[in-house]
C-alpha cells in the first residue's frame, strides 16, 4: 500500500484547539455547538479549512489555524477566531474554557455532533466512544521529506511525558478527583488505535502496517489511527496529540514552540547524517503512565536499563537545549512560558490549588473561564473578589 506524503516547505505549523461550551449560569457544559457554529457561517462553513469545526460532542467547538510559519502567526490566527467565537457564545449565554475534562459535567449527558463519521465511531466503539467528553490540543509541524517522518515520530515518543505533564489539566471527572494529573489520557487512550505510536523502522514499514490494519478491518481509514504522535500524510506533518486541553493561549503557544523546536532540531540532525534516538516501547508506555499519574512530579525513565530522572529537572534541561533553536525560529518567548508553568504550576496543579484553598468545583470552572478570557494564570482569590 503506497501512502503519499505531501512534504511541507519547512517547519510549518497548524494547531487544533478544542474548547468547552460552558453555560454561564450553571457552569456545566452545554451541548450547543450546532447553534454556535450556525451563528458563525463565515468561519464554520465551506472551504477546505474552516476555522471552526464540530468535534465528537456538541459541548465542543474546535478552533483550527490555517497553515502558519511561526508560533506568533499561529497565535494571532487563533486569537482572531477566538474573539469571534467568544462573542457568538456570549450571545447564547455561554462562556468558553479549556481543560482536558470538565470538572463537574457528567459524560452521560453528552450529545453527539450530527456527523456520520461520529455516529459510526460510536456504533463501533460503544461505551469507549460515548464517554469521550474530553478536550485536547493537537499541533502539526511540517516535515520536508517523507523519509524523516518515522524517525521523527520515534524520537518524539520519548517526550510524551514532557508534552503531557506541562499541559495536564484533567484531574477531575464527573465531580470527583481521580488522583491523576490527566484522566483524559486514560479516557481517550482506551480506544483500540489510540496511545503511544508503534515504533517502526521506516515509511515502508508504516505503509505495510496501515495496509495490515485496513485489510484486517481494524480501521477503515488511516485517520482512525489516533496515536499520541503520528505522521499526517495529507498535510505533510508530524502531529503531536499528547496535550491535554490547554487553558490559555500563552500555553498553547508554549506547546507549539516546544513542538516546532523539537521537530526542527531532529530535522537538522537527520540532515547532518545523525541517527535519531528510538526509545524502547516499554519505556514510552511506562513514562506516559508516570506523567498521567504524577504530572510534573513524575520520575521518568531515561533508557532501557531503567535509569531515571525527575521530570521537572529534565524539562528545565530540555528548555535550555532548545533555546537556540527556538531563537532562530522566532519562538523563544513562547518557549519560556514552559519555565513559568514549572515555576507557577501546570493546569492540574492550579485546579487542585483552588480546591485546597477551599474553592468548589464550580470555582475551578470559573478559574478556567477567566484564564482563557484573560490569557493568564488565575487564583481562587481573584475569581472570588470579582464575583463579590
Amino acid at each position: 500500500m503506497a501512502i503519499d506524503f505531501n512534504a511541507s516547505n519547512g517547519a510549518t505549523l497548524g494547531i487544533e484547539w478544542e474548547l468547552q461550551l460552558v453555560d454561564a449560569e450553571t457552569r456545566h457544559l452545554r451541548q450547543d455547538a450546532r447553534g454556535v457554529l450556525a451563528a458563525l457561517p463565515a468561519l464554520s462553513e465551506g472551504g477546505d479549512n474552516p476555522r471552526l469545526r464540530h468535534e465528537l460532542m456538541e459541548s465542543t467547538v474546535e478552533v483550527v489555524t490555517d497553515i502558519c510559519h511561526t508560533v506568533g502567526e499561529a497565535k494571532a490566527d487563533l486569537a482572531g477566531t477566538l474573539a469571534a467565537l467568544r462573542s457568538a457564545a456570549a450571545d447564547r449565554g455561554l462562556a468558553l474554557a479549556c481543560t482536558g475534562t470538565h470538572p463537574i459535567s457528567d459524560w452521560r449527558d453528552a450529545v453527539m455532533a450530527p456527523m456520520q463519521r461520529y455516529a459510526d465511531l460510536v456504533e463501533e466503539m460503544q461505551w469507549l466512544a460515548r464517554r469521550i467528553q474530553t478536550f485536547g490540543v493537537h499541533v502539526h509541524v511540517g516535515i520536508s521529506d517523507v523519509d524523516k517522518a518515522i524517525p521523527i515520530v520515534n524520537a518524539l515518543s520519548a517526550y510524551l511525558p514532557h508534552f503531557l505533564a506541562l499541559t495536564a489539566s484533567s484531574p477531575f471527572w464527573s465531580g470527583g478527583d481521580t488522583g491523576l494529573a490527566s484522566c483524559r489520557a486514560v479516557v481517550f487512550g482506551q480506544l483500540p488505535t489510540a496511545g503511544p505510536p508503534h515504533l517502526l523502522d521506516d515509511w515502508a514499514a508504516f505503509e505495510d502496517y496501515m495496509d495490515t490494519l485496513l485489510r484486517s478491518g481494524t480501521i477503515r481509514s488511516i485517520k482512525e489511527v489516533w496515536w499520541d504522535v503520528r505522521p499526517h500524510p495529507d498535510f505533510g506533518t508530524v502531529e503531536i496529540r499528547m496535550f491535554d486541553g490547554i487553558p490559555t493561549l500563552r500555553e498553547v503557544g508554549m506547546a507549539a514552540a516546544l513542538c516546532q523546536s523539537l521537530v526542527t532540531l531532529f530535522e537538522q540532525q537527520l540532515d547532518r547524517g545523525y541517527t535519531l534516538p528510538r526509545p524502547a516501547a516499554w519505556v514510552v508506555r511506562d513514562n506516559k503512565w508516570r506523567a498521567t499519574r504524577y504530572g510534573l512530579d513524575a520520575i521518568v525513565i531515561t533508557d532501557d536499563r531503567g535509569h531515571t530522572v525527575p521530570l521537572r529537572d529534565d524539562l528545565y534541561e530540555l528548555i535550555r537545549e532548545l533555546e537556540p533553536v527556538a531563537d532562530r525560529l522566532g519562538c523563544a518567548e513562547e518557549l519560556k512560558v514552559a519555565g513559568e508553568v514549572l515555576d507557577h504550576g501546570a493546569p492540574y496543579e492550579r485546579q487542585r490549588a483552588v480546591r485546597a484553598d477551599g474553592g468548589s468545583l464550580e470555582d475551578v470552572v470559573d478559574v478556567a473561564i477567566t484564564e482563557l478570557a484573560e490569557d493568564r494564570f488565575v487564583t481562587l482569590g481573584e475569581v472570588s473578589r470579582a464575583g463579590a
